[in-house]
């Protein structure tokens, strides 16, 4: 693989954990990435799907949490709408901080 390639999944990956961090599914973080990085969702669910495979214990811990949560509050859109804009909001900053990056923000 290329350095260059090898920089943009290193991106790609990064972007994830940004998601990960406002506890977004992963349809949530391909919509997320696509929209504001061009990320295609193709590439953001290969890489999630690597992140689960060398990180099993994590991503079933994730998964519970996220179906817990699902099951005691209502998912409405307003907070779907604030955790894409806080992670737009991220992949913009990251995306001005990365040298690789050919879409500067």
């Amino acid at each position: 693989m290329g350095d260059s390639s090898a920089q943009y999944i290193h991106l790609v990956h990064r972007l994830i954990e940004e998601c990960l961090l406002f506890n977004m599914s992963r349809e949530e973080c391909m919509e997320a990435l696509s929209k504001h990085a061009n990320i295609q969702p193709v590439i953001t669910s290969t890489v999630w799907k690597e992140l689960e495979k060398e990180n099993k214990e994590f991503f079933e811990s994730y998964k519970k949490k996220d179906n817990d949560e699902e099951s005691t509050t209502i998912n409405n859109n307003n907070n779907i709408e604030s955790k894409v804009e806080i992670t737009r909001q991220r992949i913009h900053n990251l995306l001005l901080n990365s040298p690789h990056s050919k879409n500067k923000a």
